[in-house]
């Protein structure tokens, strides 16, 4: 079989993986995937949009992903296995690469379809016969595909997503600049800024917030109309993300109500830094993370009992460096980057070699910097 990757977004996956090796960076997983694998990457591109792309975009993805869609129908064929980083552009190709005879074999990974375009876009594509494998890191995501879909277990790989680089996100020292207890958050997704600050706004804490994401853009209501005295909130890059971590006594992730889990990246990042973290109440892993005592759960939209927390806590030093050590220990067991590429890179080969009764091996872990 030949082994495709076509990324949501573009990406220039070289210049990440010289930058991660570097230091300045993460690495990317669809790179090390791709190396693994032996993958052709396909990215969506501009220059070959037609106006009935931008029609269906109406429905599902954007115009670029309908031009690649249509681009990779006349070139994949049955010995082919694509694989999709999110279901916007995997709807797209399994509707026009889905309806081929000779069709390629189609992986998607699942972010969140529980929403009415994703309900739409799956019906009236009927991606269900055209999807060979669904991909997801959650479980309300799974079990979406099993009620709606109608689809059999051996349809669905669930993996522990999302997956972090453990060699690039590290614990560490805090800054020199460091003059009273730091609050810090970050992402875009659902955010519930208001609520942060409301909690803080008389604490004498410093609130930073790294308030950037290439997936989300902020709503109306993320940020207070008025910013208190004591947050702050921008763009951080990679090096300066990691320290800010570094720099918090607590990570405080509020969101707004949400069926798809928002706020794991953040969550996992702040966990493999050993920080202390501070999550707005939701199910799937973060509910039993709460229940097991790894993270601390707070209520949607409840300040005087984020406020309560966060002194709690503050005050509390011995006990929130117990709750980060569990943390940091779960992230490098099961969330870091080489566990998931490796897990799914087996899925892929094992499931789809075997079409052809063919032997496989899978290639060694790249050794970490």
């Amino acid at each position: 079989m030949k082994y495709h990757i076509a990324l949501n977004t573009p990406s220039d996956l070289e210049a990440i993986a010289q930058n991660a090796q570097s230091g300045k960076c993460p690495s990317h997983i669809m790179w090390e995937m791709s190396q693994l694998l032996g993958a052709k990457v396909h990215q969506p591109t501009a220059d070959l949009v037609l106006p009935t792309d931008k029609m269906l975009a109406k429905i599902v993805g954007r115009p670029q992903h309908w031009a690649l869609a249509r681009k990779l129908s006349l070139q994949l064929q049955e010995d082919d296995v694509i694989y999709c980083d999110g279901e916007d552009l995997g709807f797209t190709i399994a509707t026009l690469c889905g309806a081929k005879h000779n069709r390629p074999k189609i992986v998607v990974f699942i972010h969140n379809i529980n929403r009415p375009r994703g309900r739409l876009a799956s019906k009236l594509f009927d991606v269900a016969n055209r999807i060979d494998l669904f991909v997801t890191g959650f479980t309300s995501q799974a079990e979406f595909l099993r009620n709606y879909l109608g689809l059999p277990e051996n349809r669905i790989y669930l993996l522990s997503s999302p997956p972090i680089d453990t060699s690039f996100f590290t614990p560490g020292l805090s800054s020199h600049k460091k003059l009273r207890p730091v609050i810090a958050s970050g992402g875009m997704e659902k955010r519930d800024y208001r609520t942060l600050a409301a909690a803080t706004e008389d604490l004498n804490v410093d609130v930073k917030i790294c308030a950037f994401s290439r997936n989300a853009i902020a709503q109306k209501k993320t940020f207070p109309k008025i910013i208190p005295n004591n947050m702050s909130h921008g763009f951080y890059d990679w090096c300066e993300l990691v320290q800010l971590y570094r720099d918090s006594d607590l990570v405080v992730i509020t969101m707004f109500e949400n069926n798809y889990q928002a706020g794991l990246t953040t969550m996992f990042e702040a966990m493999a830094c050993r920080r202390p973290v501070v999550i707005t109440r939701s199910s799937g892993i973060i509910g039993e993370l709460i229940n097991s005592g790894i993270v601390t759960g707070v209520n949607t939209g409840d300040s005087n009992g984020l406020k309560q927390t966060i002194v709690k806590l503050l005050n509390e030093p011995q006990k929130t460096e117990i709750q980060a050590q569990r943390g940091y220990e779960l992230v490098l067991n099961q969330f870091n980057h080489n566990s998931f590429n490796q897990a799914l890179v087996s899925k892929l080969l094992s499931t789809f070699e075997s079409v052809n009764n063919r032997s496989f091996s899978l290639p060694s872990t790249p050794k970490k910097r």
